[in-house]
């Protein structure tokens, strides 16, 4: 409501802040190739994988992978989360 009478009226500033932008996606820290010999013994370390996400996080980014739905049922690889 508009009102010409000075006495109805009032500004007040607002002040807004955004806690959470996320503009940009998460994506690998560097670029990975990974080979694997047919030798590799079970259970051995083939690659440590590391993401960054370029936008601010007050608490510090959590990332989780996991592997394609066709090679989650296979026992060839194994996924472990070192939790850093």
């Amino acid at each position: 409501i508009i009102s010409d009478n000075p006495k109805q009226s009032s500004r007040v500033p607002v002040f807004i802040k955004v806690l959470d932008v996320n503009d940009n996606a998460p994506e690998f820290a560097m670029f990975y190739e990974t080979f694997v010999c047919e030798n590799a013994k079970a259970e051995q370390l083939i690659q440590t994988l590391s993401a960054v996400d370029r936008d601010d996080s007050y608490n510090g980014h959590q990332f989780s992978f996991s592997l394609a739905p066709e090679v989650a049922s296979s026992s060839n690889f194994t996924l472990q989360d070192n939790r850093g």
